[in-house]
């Protein structure tokens, strides 16, 4: 069965990086409908970074210029690299696959998930 393993959070101060793993297996991976999403307690699982099937990423408002999305097909791993952390980014962070629409935004559409990371970036 498709299983997803995230690893790479942790506790950062602000203005530092990390860089979030996500490794794939139970099914044939490409490295495109893949998505890392974020929540903080209380609130709404929100879209991070999305790869559509052309390959096309997309990214929210907040975090563009500062993270990026890739995928090394190698390894079947997807990858969150976030640099500039701000506090605002303390969250737990899944990656998701299997979505009903390739590159959704929407968390609800995806089938697949991680078990989470947590990231905690301090002022």
């Amino acid at each position: 069965q498709v299983q997803l393993v995230e690893s790479g959070g942790g506790s950062v101060q602000a203005g530092g990086s990390l860089r979030l793993s996500c490794a794939a297996t139970g099914y044939t991976y490409t490295g495109y409908c893949m998505g890392w999403f974020r929540q903080v307690p209380g609130k709404v699982r929100e879209g991070v970074a999305t790869s559509d099937s052309a390959g096309t990423t997309n990214y929210a408002d907040s975090v563009k210029g500062r993270f990026t999305i890739s995928s090394d097909n190698t390894k079947n791993t997807v990858f969150l690299q976030m640099n500039s952390l701000k506090p605002e980014d303390t969250a737990m962070y899944y990656c998701a696959t299997g979505p009903s629409n390739c590159g959704s935004w929407y968390w609800h559409e995806y089938k697949y998930w991680g078990q989470g990371t947590q990231v905690t970036v301090s002022s």
